[in-house]
């Protein structure tokens, strides 16, 4: 099934990467004097924290350098916000939560989708994206990421799905085609591509020439040969095609030391079965696990920057690099994790910045697809409302009309002991009825205060266990870097990336 389908859609994949843009079409009549020294980009860096809400940013700077400290995504010089709302089937109804592939598909795009669509409309049409656009102009491309590389935020770059879980390694219904209303499954498309595993995608469009991340047992040994006939160094072993029935027993993850040896142009490495380890778990882990031999995501970041930018024979590069595990450690409503991830993500955010200042022609983009699980600083000593015995009241003597409603017994917004034992990192850890918040020490708090104690100074919540339809910050750094401070849509930030590298607004479909 993996070779008919990519056969009948190769060439639909390399006439989309030359086709000129998207539906979204910036207004133009100022762009240019306001924005004349896009002329000096060469390169943009698009560093995305998934699920990493404005609260995430606040609690990172907080926890690790204090309330006067900042991030150095909080250092650069352009802020703003970013909505990111998604659109259901048809694009006649706004959905206003939206998913990682949704999101994806927006920024790489620039056109509104259903949630689980990659790289198609919300009419299920194939859209170009920008990595396919400026590797088709001559630009070196890279995409990284923490996730599986198939996971949604690095497909949307260099894959196109009905489904985001069409990530491979074999194809099913279930995983790649969208149901219809009765529950039946709709047609194959005429697109074969879309309905084609990610994973079978990747190996062959050409799309990025460095690849970075985790999700080794997505792909299979025809991926790897596959690589290597259009050049790429592959990292580890995809498995041994002579024993196609001992797959995940043959392959091998690659190692931090094998990205470090690691020269040319093209370069694909996978450096765990899944996801790659949290940082706060790989401390934890032994000296001999194997987890302790993958590399950071500044050490991808910086590793992927090297190569691309040695690249002599480009016009410049476009990197994409995601910080995954803040969404699926804020998905586990995992506080402490969280953190670490944040902090992971920054580290690999001064890297490119670091190269950005030397070079002078880079422009550097830090954002998220959306914000997850409603994370929350709350005030020390106080409780959150899954706490509370019931909902708070609100009496306002001078207008009844703002009273509470339905209306609420005066004090009711007190702690309801069987609902929460205690600080949930803290002694009440193992309740599993404990909704308390996490607490943690900050570099403000005195000598001694340790986390999960009632004296850290850091109190974290959250809401739920999903993504919200909070807008997002943006930060920028470098030549055009101004254009991003502002409140704008996500489809904006296609349109603003492609006239950095190209110089003008991308064409209507």
């Amino acid at each position: 099934m993996r070779r008919s389908l990519w056969q009948t859609s190769a060439v639909l994949l390399a006439v989309g990467a030359l086709v000129g843009g998207t539906a979204a079409t910036a207004s133009s009549e100022t762009y240019e004097s306001r924005h004349g020294n896009q002329d000096q980009i060469r390169n943009v860096i698009y560093l995305l924290g998934d699920g990493m809400g404005r609260t995430h940013v606040t609690a990172g700077r907080e926890r690790f350098y204090g309330a006067a400290g900042k991030l150095a995504m909080e250092r650069l010089p352009y802020t703003g916000a970013v909505s990111t709302y998604a659109v259901e089937k048809g694009g006649k109804q706004p959905a206003l939560v939206t998913d990682s592939a949704s999101s994806a598909t927006a920024w790489s795009s620039g056109v509104k989708t259903y949630n689980a669509a990659l790289g198609v409309d919300s009419y299920e049409k194939r859209v170009v994206t920008l990595m396919e656009q400026a590797h088709a102009a001559g630009f070196a491309t890279g995409n990284v990421s923490t996730a599986e590389i198939t996971d949604a935020t690095p497909a949307g770059q260099f894959s196109h799905a009905l489904l985001r879980g069409c990530q491979g390694p074999v194809y099913s219904d279930a995983a790649c085609l969208p149901k219809n209303a009765d529950g039946s499954y709709e047609a194959k498309p005429s697109d074969a591509t879309l309905i084609t595993p990610i994973a079978e995608q990747i190996a062959r469009n050409g799309t990025a020439d460095v690849i970075l991340g985790g999700g080794l047992a997505r792909f299979e040994p025809d991926d790897q040969q596959a690589l290597k006939a259009q050049g790429y160094q592959v990292l580890g072993s995809f498995g041994d095609p002579a024993l196609p029935a001992q797959t995940a027993a043959s392959q091998k993850v690659a190692t931090k030391a094998d990205l470090d040896a690691v020269k040319g142009k093209k370069v694909i490495g996978l450096f765990n079965r899944g996801n790659l380890t949290v940082e706060r778990a790989k401390a934890g882990l032994p000296a001999g696990a194997p987890e302790k031999l993958e590399p950071t995501l500044a050490d991808l970041t910086r590793k992927s920057i090297s190569l691309l930018s040695g690249r002599r024979d480009a016009k410049g590069f476009v990197l994409q690099v995601e910080g995954a595990q803040i969404d699926k450690r804020s998905h586990a409503n995992d506080a402490d994790q969280t953190l670490g991830e944040i902090k992971a993500f920054d580290d690999a955010v001064a890297a490119a910045v670091d190269f950005a200042k030397k070079d002078g022609h880079t422009l550097v983009i830090v954002t998220a697809d959306h914000e997850c699980a409603g994370f929350n600083i709350i005030e020390k000593n106080s409780f959150t409302n899954a706490e509370a015995a019931a909902p708070p009241v609100n009496s306002d003597a001078g207008n009844p009309a703002n009273n509470s409603t339905p209306a609420r017994s005066a004090g009711a917004n007190v702690k309801d002991p069987a609902r929460s034992g205690g600080i949930v990192n803290g002694t009440g850890s193992q309740d599993p009825k404990n909704f308390a918040p996490a607490t943690f020490r900050t570099p403000d708090d005195p000598a001694g205060v340790v986390d999960g104690s009632p004296q850290a100074s850091l109190w974290l919540t959250y809401l739920s266990g999903n993504h919200t339809g909070a807008d997002v910050p943006i930060f920028a750094y470098g030549p055009g870097g101004e254009a991003f401070a502002a409140s704008q849509d996500n489809t904006e930030l296609y349109t603003k990336m492609y006239r950095s590298l190209f110089r003008k607004a991308p064409h209507q479909h």
